[in-house]
């Protein structure tokens, strides 16, 4: 595996890291979770995302986690780089959503439990609140910090100008912001314009979400089709169906054919078109099997994609 450094920190984190959004959930098999973790591990991919709400249902990705933590990889904690967050809906009720003190507080002392933690590395907020004043937030943030259940702090899909406010904010208090967490893929480009190069300016490690764009970057919807076990074709997903799918038909195979002519797998030109930016810290991978997580990780440390590849691609 190869790392990276995380903005100016003393932090280096692996090229690819593991999240735990939707294949560490209730439904998951805790022996496949198990020997993931493991394979991570053993490939140097020490880094593991969750969120509160991360399951579904929320809280049972975290749950599953804590349980192999304490009965498999405790050993290991300290060379894990676990991060959690909160800001979106966990709980019923005024205080079980966005980015109050209340909130983030309550959040993160519910993920520990869970995880059977008395720290995480990284707790981010995982949105903007446009109701709480940043002030609030920051100050959150900043007192999680100072009482060791959090080492660092990270910002996610904070637009450019709130986050250099945000940033700034916390730089003021001596607990700079660690990590940015967004979007970005071969199909979606927009933090290019703004986003990139504000996080260049302020120093901060970036962590890229959804790199192969819900799985339509990995080859298993080529043609528009919808493979019955497949996240579009489950009707509850709110992230990717069937005209998502046929939208971006086209360019998914404009993709594939310039994967195929350059002898590389599509996921790998994926992560390593992403790999490409400077900016970018690591890019997490949401494996559901040792043999995607595996396919995922020798992204790493290749040689940058040749001229001709970036420029098919545009």
């Amino acid at each position: 595996m190869t790392y990276r450094r995380c903005g100016r920190s003393g932090i280096l984190l692996p090229e690819i890291s593991l999240g735990l959004w939707h294949n560490f959930g209730g439904g998951a098999d805790e022996a496949e979770c198990r020997a993931m973790v493991g394979k991570a591990l053993e490939l140097g991919v020490c880094h593991f995302d969750l969120a509160d709400n991360y399951g579904p249902p929320p809280g049972s990705a975290e749950e599953c986690f804590g349980r192999l933590l304490k009965r498999d990889f405790a050993a290991q904690r300290d060379e894990m780089f676990i991060s959690t967050k909160a800001g979106h809906l966990m709980w019923p009720g005024v205080y079980g959503d966005w980015g109050s003190r209340k909130h983030l507080i309550s959040g993160l002392n519910q993920s520990l439990r869970r995880m059977q933690l008395d720290y995480v590395d990284v707790f981010y907020h995982h949105r903007p609140d446009p109701n709480t004043p940043l002030e609030e937030t920051i100050g959150a943030l900043v007192d999680i910090v100072r009482s060791g259940k959090a080492l660092y702090i990270g910002l996610s899909k904070y637009p450019p100008a709130l986050f250099q406010q945000a940033c700034a904010m916390l730089r003021e208090e001596k607990v700079p912001c660690l990590l940015h967490q967004i979007r970005y893929n071969l199909l979606d480009r927009a933090c290019e314009a703004e986003v990139l190069p504000t996080v260049a300016q302020e120093q901060t490690g970036c962590i890229v979400f959804s790199p192969l764009a819900q799985g339509m970057l990995t080859g298993k919807y080529l043609g528009g089709k919808l493979p019955s076990v497949s996240r579009a074709a489950d009707t509850s997903s709110v992230f990717l169906n069937a005209e998502k799918v046929q939208a971006d038909a086209e360019r998914v195979q404009q993709l594939q054919n310039i994967a195929s002519a350059a002898g590389i797998p599509l996921t790998e030109l994926a992560l390593r078109w992403l790999l490409r930016r400077e900016e970018v810290t690591s890019v997490l991978i949401g494996a559901r099997t040792v043999a995607q997580l595996e396919q995922c990780a020798a992204a790493a440390g290749q040689a940058p994609l040749p001229q001709d590849v970036l420029e098919a691609i545009g």
